[in-house]
This record gives structure tokens, C-alpha cells and sequence, in this order.
């Protein structure tokens, strides 16, 4: 009896957020936004933030929300000038990748290189740094965070062999960004840094020798018919926000911005599965394995984490990455390490 009231509960209380839902959509004024997504043809923009803002907002509003979605690198926009565009309105709803942010340094804290080898301690950090983050927006850029979300994990693909992070020496390293850049060096390796569509043809034309990015979407460029050996350890993950302007999103009605924020929320987690999900099968894929489903079957060479390899990570974020992250960022960011990352990692800071 205790069981079949249960039940009935729950389809009450499942019926009721249905009919809550609806009744809201029926209030709900038309609006039109613009939105500016993140990189065009990899999975987070193509399989869920197109079809979230392009239909499921749409269906869920009963067509009293629309919105047309643009990727930001095929806008004619640039991923560095994101924040400043935002701020100004020129693009009320948009995307930036955290670490072309060079010029807020205080964004990339949680995303430095080697600072989550896993998906776990990755969500533990944005976590603790989310609070950083939406503040910094706030106040510098008047700019409201609505959500973060991640791309899989950014691997190192070789052209040669490799057994670890102490074989890269002297190697052409394609990177994204200063932090990653000063990674590679503090290797003995020497950074390139390379736009994402022209990686394959850097290492074809014998321009790098290995090359730092996704796992699945590296398979989707191909990247796997042109290396032969990818390690397994996360140096970056590629986080980004999702922001409005602030006089954009306050010149919302209410009831559109009580719809909005539940919904974005369902996208974010939506991508954090996606990205944790594509992780692993990227590896797979680029490894010819059973587990890949959706992405082309190479046959690269695994190379695990070593318990030297760890070692060697934790060593170059206490003695290279969070010193050089300080350095761009001023001695606040030390303190905001500390009240942060700090104490959820272990590794304090200490100001310049």
C-alpha cells in the first residue's frame, strides 16, 4: 500500500510540473533571441546546443520563444574578442572558450593544464571556481554567467612513440593557448601554436610532431590516420561559458528568464554527460576498440597514465602551470587560488 502511494505521488507531482509547465508557456511573452554558440562541427554545438535553441526551446516555450544560434567561428566573430562583444551588447547571448580569454587570466583557473587528469576532479573544480567565475563577469564585464560547460578531454597525439610525458623532449607540440604553451616548454618541448582546423595538415607537412586536443573531436578531423600514439591523461578539457549582457538579460521579462534558466541548466548537464561520455569512446575510437560507436576506428597506440607520469603533473602544476598562471594574473589571484582550488587540490599558492 505504502508503495502504490508512492507512485501515485510521483505521477501527481510529474503531472503537476507538466501542467505548471504548460500553464507557464501559455504566459509567456513572444521573444526572439540571438545566440552565439561555441565551435561549429564538434559534438556540443552540433548534437545539443543547435537543437536546444533551435527546437527544444521552441516546442517547450509552445513556440512563444524562439532563437537562431550561430557558431562563433563561423560568424566572422573571434573566440578572443567574445567578452568585449558581449559586454557591449553587440552580442547579447554568447559562448567564449575560457582559455582565449588572455586578457583574464583570472578565467582559466580551473581549467589550467595537467589540473584535471579525470571528469571527477574536473567537475570538482568548476564547483569550487564556479562562484570566481560569475562574480568576475559580474563586476569587470556587467555580464551575467547563465552556464559552464566542457568539450572532452584535450589529449597529447604523437606521430612517434611515446611512454610518457619524460619522452617528449625536444618534440613541435601543437598548442591552443599561453598556459598550454608553457606546459610544453617546461617538457623540453617546443610549442606550436596551430588552429584547430589546420592540425592535420601541420602534421602532415611535418610542421609538429605531436599535437594537443580533443579525443573524439581529433578522431573527427582525423587525426588518427596521421599519429600513432595518444596519451591518456587529460591536460585540458576546453571550458567555456555561456553569458548574457547584463542590460540584455535584465531587459527579459521576468517570466521569460524563470523559463530560461532551468532550461540552460538541463543543456549544460546535458553537455557535461556528453563530454564525459566522448572522452572515453574518443579514446577508443582513435585506438580501434569496441567501445567506439560513433567516431572512425584507428588503430593508435594507448599510452596510460604512469604513476611517473602523475608525479611529474602534480610537480609541473606546483612548480611551472600555477606559478606562470600567477604571474599573468596579478597576487590577488593567489589568494583566490587559496580560498578556491587550493584546498581542494592541495597545492597552495604563493603570491609573486
Amino acid at each position: 500500500m505504502v508503495r502504490i502511494r508512492c507512485v501515485v505521488m510521483a505521477v501527481g507531482l510529474a503531472l503537476a510540473a507538466l501542467w505548471s509547465g504548460g500553464a507557464m508557456a501559455a504566459e509567456l511573452p513572444e521573444t526572439r533571441l540571438r545566440v552565439v554558440g561555441g565551435l561549429a562541427g564538434v559534438n556540443q554545438f552540433t548534437r545539443h546546443e543547435l537543437p536546444f535553441w533551435t527546437k527544444r526551446i521552441k516546442e517547450r516555450s509552445d513556440g512563444r520563444i524562439t532563437a537562431e544560434v550561430l557558431p562563433f567561428d563561423q560568424g566572422g566573430l573571434r573566440g578572443q574578442e567574445m567578452l568585449r562583444l558581449l559586454s557591449l551588447g553587440v552580442v547579447p547571448f554568447g559562448t567564449m572558450i575560457l582559455s582565449l580569454a588572455t586578457e583574464d587570466p583570472e578565467l582559466a583557473a580551473a581549467d589550467l593544464p595537467l589540473l584535471n587528469p579525470d571528469f571527477a576532479t574536473l567537475r570538482r573544480s568548476v564547483a569550487a571556481y564556479r562562484p570566481v567565475i560569475r562574480r568576475f563577469l559580474r563586476e569587470r564585464y556587467d555580464l551575467e554567467l547563465l552556464a559552464i560547460y566542457a568539450y572532452p578531454a584535450q589529449v597529447l597525439y604523437c606521430r612517434r612513440p611515446f611512454r610518457g610525458l619524460g619522452d617528449l623532449k625536444g618534440r613541435r607540440i601543437r598548442t591552443s593557448g599561453v598556459a598550454q604553451a608553457e606546459l610544453v616548454e617546461a617538457l623540453g618541448a617546443i610549442p606550436v601554436v596551430t588552429p584547430f582546423a589546420e592540425i592535420v595538415g601541420a602534421v602532415q607537412r611535418d610542421v609538429v610532431d605531436c599535437a594537443i586536443t580533443g579525443t573524439m573531436s581529433g578522431n573527427g578531423i582525423g587525426l588518427h590516420e596521421v599519429t600513432t600514439h595518444v596519451h591518456e591523461m587529460a591536460v585540458t578539457w576546453g571550458l567555456s561559458v555561456f553569458a548574457a549582457n547584463g542590460a540584455a538579460w535584465a531587459a527579459l521579462p521576468a517570466s521569460v528568464r524563470d523559463f530560461l534558466l532551468p532550461q540552460i541548466a538541463d543543456l549544460e548537464a546535458e553537455i557535461w554527460e556528453s563530454a564525459e561520455h566522448d572522452t572515453g569512446e574518443g579514446l577508443a575510437c582513435n585506438a580501434g576498440q569496441p567501445a567506439c560507436a560513433s567516431g572512425r576506428r584507428g588503430r593508435m597506440v594507448r599510452v596510460p597514465v604512469s604513476s611517473e607520469d602523475a608525479a611529474r603533473a602534480r610537480a609541473l602544476i606546483a612548480q611551472v602551470v600555477l606559478p606562470g598562471w600567477i604571474g599573468r594574473c596579478g597576487d590577488g589571484c593567489a589568494a583566490v587560488w587559496n580560498a578556491s582550488l587550493g584546498p581542494l587540490l592541495s597545492i597552495p599558492a604563493a603570491p609573486e
